[in-house]
């Protein structure tokens, strides 16, 4: 009997999901709350306006609509408890029990003590981080001190609250409490602008897999690094199932930890699971069977995926709402992907919601092509006014061929 899944969330990472839970023929019914305009009205896609907020009327739904498993796109449910898979750890200590690679830190909870730190210090470059939720906003490399003791400024009084700040000189895989599955690298793009320049924001683009990455330094995160992260946890008592997502830093001293997510990092879900040629569904459900080691995921090899990110005018800043999107069709027909993110329904119109709206999918046999080909889906795509922009909000091509 065909299944009947639930995906939280709204974004393009959850249109992502969606989108490749539907292909799989063990699925009769794919739901999404809240949902966007791109997941509103497919053959098997549809949103549900149920409550994400209240766990007992969640679990109630779930029940009365016999939905098998329910999939989180962001980290804030988990969060939140509603599955009970975050602690309330900060990750770099439990990185230095278990011997997991990571760079030299220190955290602090009053600004004036992280600035005093900063100024000090002989590190040849700073990483700013809050350790709560920031949606992808959370990590600011600084140029320099004084930009450094800004971040540290922005995030604990502005931006983000009065949260620990982790000091720090990005892998995804599916476990099952034992055995670790890599997925192939994704790198994203953080700053507005090309040549990372701009505001950081959740993220304007990514590509998959990443050239920075082989096949030998791939297994050496999954050993010293997943692996580790994976068995200590089941060590500690605290056994973690389900996506995790490790941000890494190569240094000349190996690939090293900068932080830990609970889930599909959002835009690389829309690079890394059109590359996924296995059933996720099953991928899902051997999971949660721990049985990943007898299903372990297959990728489509010689190929590469880039999805570049369409932003409302004035993201990560102000922004208007209710603008009509059309030439969503075109763009479809180019043979692209556009996860919607950004996105509702009105008087039967597609309009933008949100600051990030679309991500524009291409798969291609390099990075050069995939990225003309995703250019010309921004160009099929047409506003009553202009997004930030198209390569503008992405890398430069020299960006691909080079380590951050």
């Amino acid at each position: 009997m065909a299944a009947r899944v639930l995906v939280i969330g709204s974004g393009a990472r959850e249109h992502t999901l969606a989108w490749k839970l539907a292909q799989s023929h063990h699925v009769q019914q794919v739901l999404v709350a809240p949902g966007n305009a791109g997941t509103a009205c497919s053959e098997k896609i549809s949103n549900t306006a149920i409550s994400i907020s209240d766990h007992t009327v969640l679990a109630q739904f779930c029940k009365d609509e016999k939905i098998e498993f329910v999939v989180v796109g962001p980290e804030a449910p988990l969060a939140a408890g509603k599955f009970h898979l975050v602690q309330q750890k900060i990750c770099q200590r439990v990185m230095d029990r278990h011997r997991i690679p990571t760079a030299q830190w220190s955290a602090f909870t009053k600004p004036e003590e992280a600035c005093s730190f900063i100024m000090s210090a002989d590190f040849p470059a700073l990483v700013v981080k809050a350790s709560g939720l920031a949606a992808g906003k959370g990590v600011i490399v600084a140029k320099s001190k004084e930009e450094a003791c800004k971040a540290v400024q922005e995030i604990m009084e502005k931006a983000f609250g009065a949260w620990t700040i982790l000091f720090s000189p990005q892998c995804l895989c599916f476990t099952d409490g034992r055995t670790v599955a890599p997925m192939p690298p994704a790198q994203d793009h953080k700053r507005l602008l090309e040549g990372d320049q701009g505001p950081n924001t959740g993220g304007m683009g990514a590509y998959c897999p990443t050239p920075q990455v082989s096949k030998d330094l791939l297994l050496k995160i999954k050993n010293t690094i997943l692996q580790r992260t994976v068995d200590g946890m089941q060590q500690e008592g605290t056994p973690y199932t389900g996506i995790l997502y490790a941000g890494i830093m190569l240094t000349k001293d190996g690939p090293k930890v900068l932080e830990f997510n609970c889930r599909f990092g959002d835009p690389e879900c829309q690079v890394i699971l059109p590359l996924l040629k296995s059933d996720l569904y099953e991928v899902i459900q051997a999971t949660l069977d721990g049985l990943l080691c007898t299903s372990l995921p297959i990728w489509l090899e010689n190929h590469t995926a880039i999805t570049v990110v369409m932003a409302s005018k004035g993201y990560p800043g102000a922004y208007t709402k209710g603008v009509e999107i059309t030439g969503l069709s075109d763009a479809k027909a180019l043979g692209l992907e556009v996860f919607h993110a950004g996105t509702t329904l009105k008087d039967g119109r597609v309009v933008t919601s949100g600051g990030r709206v679309l991500t524009v999918t291409a798969i291609q046999e390099n990075l050069t092509s995939a990225l003309e080909e995703a250019e010309k889906g921004l160009t099929a795509i047409k506003l009553r006014e202009p997004f930030t922009g198209k390569t503008s909000a992405f890398v430069p091509l020299d960006f691909l061929q080079r380590p951050r």
